[in-house]
């Protein structure tokens, strides 16, 4: 066993662990054991346990993004400083300053990266597991050859092999196949761009838009789709599902952050701003919460402070 099949056996034992697991809870509510659709199903179980597992990591990527984009500003003046200079010294004080202030904002350069590099592997042992599969090898854990051999045989509807591609289809001629991987492929691109869109078009500040990583996330809004048409081409239905309901967990995901914790100054942020004042009007409260309380304080405080004017005790006539 070489390194790298080494560091991927507990992914791989615990993907085959969540996939027959589903498989097992399915089956024993009445599923075929031997159907596509119990298969894809299991894939759906499989997503939905991995993604919810990674919200932490999401939230925290998402906040680093932010943090990230709001230094842009300060990292444009470093490099602008330092522009022209090509010597050693130049370079290393232009490095450290520039990671001084990735620190000082909370985040570094690459921490918006770390949910793709947690995914990666996972998908890439996904890849792995439902490819022994196919060739009705067994897996390294509880995917035993009973079950790959299934896998391997399994249909959706009867007239779509799980094992079967994009490119196979169109070699074999298959009406069904050729539809359902384009359908899906679709799908995919949609829910990828829609996600990134409402990313960059509602979720970014003014500031935020200015800065050459928000233009370079504008570049990659178009060559992701086209990525995964390249990948949809080759990758079997079975792995296309997994990814398929992965990207559609994203929107839905991406949804909820973007209406319920979105980036101070966006338009998503004002929008909600503006359902949070509405909903308080409905409900007979002030427009901004608390603001009566702060009213009152102040009223309070401006009552106590007031200068009254001393009275003398004195009758009239001797005052006067």
């Amino acid at each position: 066993m070489d390194i790298f099949a080494l560091l991927m056996w507990p992914i791989k034992w615990v993907i085959e662990a969540i996939l027959v697991g589903f498989h097992f809870l399915i089956t024993s509510l009445g599923g075929d054991p031997g159907s596509g659709l119990t298969w894809v199903l299991s894939i759906v179980g499989l997503v939905l346990v991995i993604r919810s597992a990674m919200i932490p990591l999401t939230v925290r990527q998402i906040l680093s993004s932010r943090k990230s984009l709001e230094v842009q500003p300060e990292i444009q003046r470093i490099q602008k400083k330092y522009k022209g200079k090509k010597d050693q010294f130049s370079r290393e004080a232009m490095q450290r300053e520039t990671m001084e202030a990735y620190k000082k904002a909370g985040t570094n350069p690459f921490a918006s990266c770390l949910p793709l590099l947690v995914q990666m592997p996972i998908f890439l042992g996904l890849v792995q597991v439902l490819t022994d599969a196919n060739q009705q090898k067994p897996g390294v854990g509880l995917l035993t050859l009973e079950l790959a051999v299934k896998f391997s045989e399994s249909t959706l509807f009867g007239v779509v092999p799980l094992h079967e591609t994009m490119q196979g289809g169109f070699e074999i001629g298959s009406l069904p196949v050729i539809i359902t991987a384009i359908t899906m492929t679709l799908i995919m691109c949609a829910t990828q761009f829609y996600t990134q869109l409402q990313i960059m078009s509602k979720n970014q500040t003014p500031a935020m838009k200015e800065s050459p990583m928000y233009k370079q996330q504008r570049i990659l809004l178009y060559i992701i789709p086209v990525f995964l048409l390249v990948s949809a081409w080759l990758f079997p239905l079975g792995t296309m599902f997994y990814w398929l309901v992965s990207n559609v967990y994203t929107a839905v995901q991406q949804l909820i952050i973007i209406n319920n914790l979105p980036t101070p100054g966006s338009e998503a942020a004002l929008a909600r701003e503006a359902r949070m004042a509405r909903k308080r009007q409905r409900m007979g409260l002030p427009a901004v919460e608390g603001a009566d309380d702060e009213a009152a304080a102040q009223a309070e405080i401006e009552t106590k402070t007031q200068r009254q004017q001393p009275r003398s005790k004195k009758p009239k006539s001797e005052r006067e």
